[in-house]
């Protein structure tokens, strides 16, 4: 809660801004105030949004329904808004560091449809996969003193199946690493 002048609090007065509306937000103030098209089109110069994420983040400012509705239909026909490529850059940026589990619930709470997440993550072919689970691995191996395969498989798969591998590809990722160092000489 914001603190209030004194001369408002004597008055009894609250500034519009801070109202509350019916739905539990913030009530916007007319005059002045800047456009729900203007607030996306700065939320998404830092960082690109589901719908959902910017319809909820509109919401919360205060704005009403319909002019969320309208900005957002705006921004999606001059396409600065696009589910299917916000999804498919997502997977792109984190499938180095995450599974498709991970990646699918990640979008799935962003908002981003269904068919649409399924679409991105199947774009993340189990080669890649492997390839980003075995560099995790062998970065998390690198960690540990030489351990055997079960103790990679508690420790670093844990850790792989945690970040949304499969169990197919950590049992993978887990056998490639140990085979590549049971080949390097010891010094």
């Amino acid at each position: 809660m914001q603190r209030k002048n004194s001369r408002d609090r004597q008055a009894g007065r609250v500034s519009p801004a801070r109202r509350i509306n019916g739905n539990g937000f913030r009530a916007r103030a007319t005059a002045g105030a800047v456009s729900p098209f203007a607030r996306a089109i700065g939320l998404l110069a830092r960082r690109a949004h589901s719908r959902s994420e910017l319809r909820r983040k509109l919401r919360m400012k205060g704005y009403e329904v319909e002019a969320v509705e309208a900005a957002i239909a705006r921004l999606a026909e001059l396409g600065y808004l696009d589910d299917q490529a916000f999804a498919r850059e997502l997977v792109r940026r984190r499938g180095a560091l995450r599974g498709p589990l991970a990646l699918s619930a990640e979008l799935a709470a962003k908002g981003v449809d269904r068919a649409v997440v399924e679409a991105a993550v199947a774009e993340f072919d189990p080669e890649a996969q492997l390839l980003s689970a075995t560099r995790l691995a062998g970065r998390l191996y690198a960690r540990k003193p030489q351990i055997g395969h079960r103790e990679m498989l508690d420790g670093v798969g844990a850790k792989l199946l945690r970040r949304g591998f499969t169990s197919t590809i950590v049992r993978a990722a887990c056998r490639s690493v140990l085979a590549d160092a049971a080949q390097l000489p010891e010094d």
